[in-house]
């Protein structure tokens, strides 16, 4: 079995991710090559820090095709956190930007509301709707979430979790192969690890 690809565009803490896996059993191996992703199996895009610097990493790169190519082809793919924002059409961060649009949607702040702090940082429950491969047999719903935007597709039948903050929003979507989350994996302990397992294994 090939090592799981996650991807460098210098957006990520990209070894704690792999460290995750590696803690499961999985090689998982961080590469800045476009020709790797082509050859991958399996390919994880983590992601933090601002929609318009990462995309325009990413095309500068060349890795916009490969990524696509990737998810046409049917392999497993897996966004995590801006990971996720950058898979639809269009944020509202700081501008307005282009995102990748695999899917139809927007990437848009939390509102203003008395009390709600922005960034989401810390635990939050996830309420599934539909299960995805890697949301079975979960030892719990609690993960760890930091982020100030969130995804809106237009599609809602792409919708794998929401969460409330205070009202529901997507923390996690899944449609055929590709499975993208809001929160991190690699940080939500014994919950976020039996997801990469299951990645692993998908």
């Amino acid at each position: 079995m090939k090592p799981i690809l996650i991807l460098d565009y210098g957006m990520a803490n990209l070894r704690s991710v792999q460290k995750a896996f590696e803690k499961v059993g999985a090689a998982a191996i961080i590469s800045d090559d476009p020709n790797r992703i082509t050859a991958a199996d399996k390919l994880v895009l983590p992601g933090v820090g601002a929609f318009r610097d990462a995309i325009a990493r990413l095309r500068e790169a060349d890795f916009v095709a490969p990524i696509k190519e990737h998810i046409e082809r049917g392999k497993p793919f897996l966004g995590i956190c801006l990971g996720l924002e950058l898979l639809f059409t269009t944020s509202y961060e700081d501008g307005v930007h282009q995102g990748l649009d695999i899917f139809p949607g927007e990437v848009v702040r939390f509102g203003a509301i008395p009390g709600l702090k922005v960034p989401h940082m810390g635990w939050n429950q996830l309420r599934i709707r539909r299960r995805a491969p890697i949301f079975r047999a979960l030892p719990g719903d609690s993960v760890y979430f930091v982020h100030s935007f969130y995804v809106k597709p237009k599609d809602d039948g792409i919708i794998a979790t929401e969460t409330d903050y205070p009202t529901p929003f997507t923390s996690a979507i899944w449609r055929d192969n590709v499975v993208a989350t809001q929160f991190h994996p690699e940080k939500s302990q014994k919950v976020g690890l039996a997801m990469l397992r299951q990645f692993s294994e998908w």
